[in-house]
């Protein structure tokens, strides 16, 4: 089969598609036909070394991690799923998996999903079946950034009437944060470029501030003169994300999901704030489809790849400004 493939730790212009033998369900395993992929910053971050010491990678690796496909084989034991099933969701390389505990439990492990075939966990409770109302490639660019976004909101412990200044809210788990905290009755005020604040409007942001041409706390404080309640930072790493926080009121939140996460920022002692790894919790997945379903989180953009360009699908995700979700499609 063909895969998008790292041959060792590299930036994605190194990524490559080449053929590699097609892997087989084991016991309480399961096979699936890909359909579609999306490409995730996370698969940059962990083929590119800097987390080496923490989740050493085992190579040649097969990237991806959100897929929806069908299932094509079932190992030994497995009851839940028949081949012919459309499914989706998401999961980690096999060598991650005791960091992966904290995403869901048990862990969800594949193979790798940019390819035309892949093995997970039959167990993962972050797959589930596709229901017919997402089709497969809007279903691909769902999971990650929903399962972080449900994550990120549940942190901030957000109620409405509260301000959120949402920072990075075109890429993906912006894509979703936002309705999200518009639809518990939460006002929105999102950063994006010019050219995307009519995409960012029409998934609920109250107000657009242009990150290129303004300075994000002058313009988050005119919208809201006391201070916002809180910041869902997607996007900046310590030095900006702590000149943000000027704009919160005391008390307020700041919340980060960034992979530069603010370590080393330093913010007023009156501000609670927490760097978020997407931690899953029972009725996650369920939840997530639901709202996709009745229309309550509308669904990414999608921009559209084949798998011969799903190297090039990476140099564009760290290279290229984009809104909503890049998929690849290996059929």
């Amino acid at each position: 089969m063909e895969a998008v493939v790292a041959e060792d730790y590299c930036r994605p212009e190194k990524f490559s598609v080449r053929q590699i033998d097609i892997p087989l369900a084991g016991p309480g395993q399961i096979q699936v036909r890909i359909r579609a992929a999306a490409v995730n910053p996370l698969d940059t971050h962990l083929v590119s070394g800097d987390l080496r010491e923490s989740i050493p990678m085992e190579f040649p690796q097969i990237l991806g991690n959100d897929f929806s496909g069908t299932v094509s084989g079932v190992g030994e034991g497995v009851m839940r799923y028949a081949v012919g099933d459309e499914i989706f969701g998401v999961a980690f390389p096999r060598c991650t998996v005791e960091r992966v505990r904290i995403f869901s439990e048990p862990p969800s492990l594949t193979t790798g999903t940019l390819a035309e075939y892949a093995v997970f966990e039959a167990d993962s409770p972050v797959i589930a079946p596709r229901p017919a109302e997402l089709e497969a490639e809007q279903a691909a660019g769902l999971p990650m950034v929903g399962l972080t976004a449900i994550s990120a909101v549940r942190a901030g412990e957000f109620k409405a009437g509260d301000t959120v200044l949402v920072i990075g809210a075109t890429g993906g788990v912006g894509n979703v944060v936002v309705p999200l905290l518009v639809s518990a009755g939460v006002k929105v005020i999102a950063t994006a470029i010019a050219e995307d604040q009519g995409y960012i409007r029409d998934r609920g942001a109250h107000e657009v501030i242009d990150y290129r041409a303004d300075d994000i706390a002058d313009e988050a404080l005119k919208y809201s003169p006391d201070g916002v309640d809180g910041v869902i930072n997607l996007a900046l790493g310590d030095t900006l994300i702590n000149v943000v926080g000027r704009a919160v009121r005391p008390g307020g939140r700041v919340m980060t999901v960034s992979y530069t996460s603010p370590q080393g920022a330093t913010f007023r002692e009156d501000l609670t704030v927490k760097i978020i790894y997407a931690a899953t919790q029972p009725g996650d997945m369920t939840e997530l489809i639901r709202q996709a379903v009745d229309g309550s989180v509308p669904l990414p953009g999608i921009r559209r790849y084949p798998l011969g360009e799903g190297a090039k699908a990476f140099t564009d995700l760290v290279g290229v400004h984009t809104c909503g979700k890049l998929v690849v499609l290996p059929a």
